[in-house]
């Protein structure tokens, strides 16, 4: 019976000082806007492929992308992503895929 109360002690005394590095050492999710990011990136990737945006255009939406990838940094910089902020990083997300559609679809090509 000692040596399982010893046993139970010293686990627990080794999770209670784990518990902080573990803390710690995990970030917020965003899997959703993860996800979105992806997605908006292949999407500029396979404009520039076709030739429906132009060099200058691409230049233009991976700034935007990067904008929001440093909005996303910052949010989680606390450890904590609030509603606000969430919802936040999400009009902007949605404000980029609208101007990688215009942007696809302007009529503006570039030839080969």
């Amino acid at each position: 019976m000692n040596r399982y109360v010893t046993a139970l002690v010293a686990g627990s005394i080794g999770l209670a000082l784990a518990a902080p590095v573990l803390a710690q050492t995990s970030s917020p999710a965003t899997p959703v806007l993860d996800k979105r990011e992806a997605n908006q990136q292949r999407r500029i990737e396979q404009g520039t492929a076709s030739g429906q945006l132009t060099p200058r255009e691409e230049e233009r939406l991976n700034r935007r992308a990067d904008r929001l990838e440093a909005h996303e940094a910052k949010a989680k910089s606390d450890g904590v992503v609030t509603p606000g902020e969430r919802a936040r990083l999400e009009r902007e997300a949605n404000r980029n895929s609208r101007v990688i559609a215009r942007e696809k679809h302007d009529r503006q090509r570039v030839t080969k």
